[in-house]
């Protein structure tokens, strides 16, 4: 079944100990909806602006990502980012950001195709911005929203108002956190649930990820990737090709669920492996199921 990702598009300049890269491809939604396509079919809702370059498009509609909703608005510009990563590669510097086009109002505009799509990811966004899209579609079968803690901490009652919307939430465990003042992470994943959602993910990078629902928890652990060289865009493409996965699953059961995260962390770690996406462009769905089936035989599952 088809995925509507909800997500921005944007440039990135990029700086690691293993190079550089100017004005890569990059945004929540990109990675999002790149690491869903190796699954399923991907409508893609967002806002740039006119320096957006056609290619980038060719790019995604290659990899079957329709862009019917993609706005592109005229004598604006497109989400930009640049940061450097220091040598742990856990910590990074944002050196410049400039919102240009998502620093105006959007309310995303859902072409009527897209309206009756059964799975939809709300990437990293303004709770506001989830809620409008939410108002514009059928009930989807399942809705699983990422956040972070700027929408935390600055728009806490509008996040509150989403969670209640929604199947699932995915944090990392900072996150889960700051927005339950708990710091048991396990224990602040089960108030979570209290808020809304039938489950939680909570990514806990190197040391993997937990899921939580009232009944079932089980943890995964991380991919061991040797080499990471840009880990930009990794929980994005984690969360996209969960959702890509469960969309691409007629029963949504507890094995499913193992599944698609066991390949979200696969494909995360191939994300790392290079900058942006470019280890995206080089790697099949043949390659992503032999590591995928390697990442088995290491959890004994």
């Amino acid at each position: 079944m088809s995925l509507l990702v909800l997500g921005s598009a944007a440039y990135d300049t990029i700086d690691t100990p293993y190079g550089h890269r100017d004005r890569t491809v990059g945004g929540s939604g990109v990675y999002a909806s790149f690491a869903a396509s190796f699954f399923t079919s991907v409508q893609l809702i967002g806002v740039v602006g006119t320096d957006w370059n056609q290619q980038d498009s060719e790019f995604l509609r290659n990899r079957g990502i329709d862009l019917t909703g993609l706005e592109i608005r005229s004598g604006e510009k497109t989400l930009y980012w640049s940061g450097h990563y220091f040598d742990n590669m856990n910590d990074r510097e944002t050196l410049q950001i400039d919102l240009n086009v998502m620093g105006q109002e959007y309310n995303p505009i859902v072409p009527d195709n897209y309206k009756n799509t059964p799975f939809v990811f709300l990437a990293n966004g303004g709770p506001g911005i989830h809620s409008s899209l939410l108002r514009q579609i059928a009930r989807p079968q399942l809705v699983i929203a990422d956040t972070m803690d700027f929408y935390i901490q600055h728009d806490l009652p509008g996040l509150l108002a989403l969670m209640k919307e929604i199947d699932g939430m995915i944090l990392n465990d900072s996150e889960v956190k700051l927005l339950t003042g708990i710091d048991n992470y396990l224990k602040a994943a089960n108030e979570v649930l209290k808020m809304g959602p039938r489950f939680v993910i909570v990514k806990k990078g190197e040391h993997g990820a937990t899921y939580f629902d009232s009944d079932d928890t089980f943890m995964i652990p991380a991919y061991p990737t040797q080499e990471v060289v840009d880990p930009t865009g990794a929980g994005d493409s984690f969360a996209g090709a969960l959702m890509g996965y469960l969309a691409s699953q007629a029963n949504l059961t507890s094995r499913t669920m193992r599944h698609a995260l066991a390949y979200a962390t696969v494909i995360a770690s191939f994300n790392v492996e290079g900058f942006g996406t470019e280890r995206f462009r080089e790697i099949t769905l043949d390659v992503i199921e032999t590591r995928f089936q390697k990442f088995r035989n290491m959890c004994i599952w």
